[in-house]
């Protein structure tokens, strides 16, 4: 079990774990960024896996102090799915998730993830090359420290939200790797856009859409969302997209 540590930032301290590879060399990080679950065994389990590809890996705690990881679970997935009882978990879920939307979150989480890359480069572990990877809520903030983190070195999105705003994304400088599943409808039909915008912009960017995967296929613990097939496939290629925009 990894153990807490705290990181300090320009909003307050932050829980994270932070796992490292066992050797004296520097290495490259990755700033782990979790779904709206917060950090679970599943996110844990992520770490450790990129630890175990040579990465130092710190996963913050970006969304416990709202209470929302109190009120729902993974579980509710299943009600969702459920027309029994769709529309009163759906309820439960925009309720719960109402202080995500709120502007002062989001700038609030963009400066706590500021502190966390601050972090990895005071850390001594890390060689100064620094990538993100986010699910879900985290892919929807791998994007937005592409947009405002220009030191950083790669960015993969599962499952992200990427604003459609052309001055945004002129502010990103590195590589972006996103992955979606042909189910999630709503993200889905906005990347026609993005990729105009993207490509407009003469930005560094690939995605893929896996067939019959919907959203959340990567983690394996949420049995009615996981996809075997695209999550093995997708770890492959961000491992090889991680080693080349690293340079390793």
């Amino acid at each position: 079990m990894l153990p807490i540590i705290t990181v300090k930032t320009a909003k307050g301290d932050v829980g994270a774990i932070f796992s490292a590879p066992e050797t004296k060399d520097k290495v490259p990080a990755i700033i782990l960024i979790h779904e709206v679950w917060g950090l679970n065994d599943n996110i844990k389990d992520i770490a450790g896996r990129l630890a175990g590809e040579g990465y130092a890996v710190l996963a913050p705690d970006l969304i416990s102090q709202t209470g929302i990881t109190e009120q729902i679970g993974p579980s509710i997935l299943k009600e969702i799915a459920n027309p029994d009882t769709k529309n009163e978990a759906q309820k439960k879920m925009r309720e719960a998730m109402a202080p995500l939307q709120n502007p002062e979150f989001g700038r609030d989480t963009i400066l706590r993830l500021e502190g966390c890359y601050n972090f990895l480069l005071s850390s001594g572990k890390t060689d100064n090359r620094i990538a993100t990877v986010g699910f879900c809520f985290g892919g929807t903030y791998a994007w937005n420290m592409a947009i405002h983190q220009p030191g950083l070195a790669a960015a993969v999105a599962f499952y992200g939200h990427a604003p459609l705003d052309e001055d945004e994304l002129s502010n990103i400088s590195c590589p972006i790797l996103a992955f979606y599943g042909e189910r999630d409808e709503n993200l889905v039909k906005q990347l026609p856009r993005l990729r105009e915008i993207m490509d407009r912009l003469d930005k560094d960017f690939d995605y893929l859409v896996y067939k019959n995967a919907g959203h959340a296929f990567f983690n394996h613990t949420n049995l009615a969302a996981y996809n075997r097939e695209a999550a093995e496939d997708s770890w492959v290629k961000t491992l090889a997209f991680l080693e080349k925009a690293m340079e390793r």
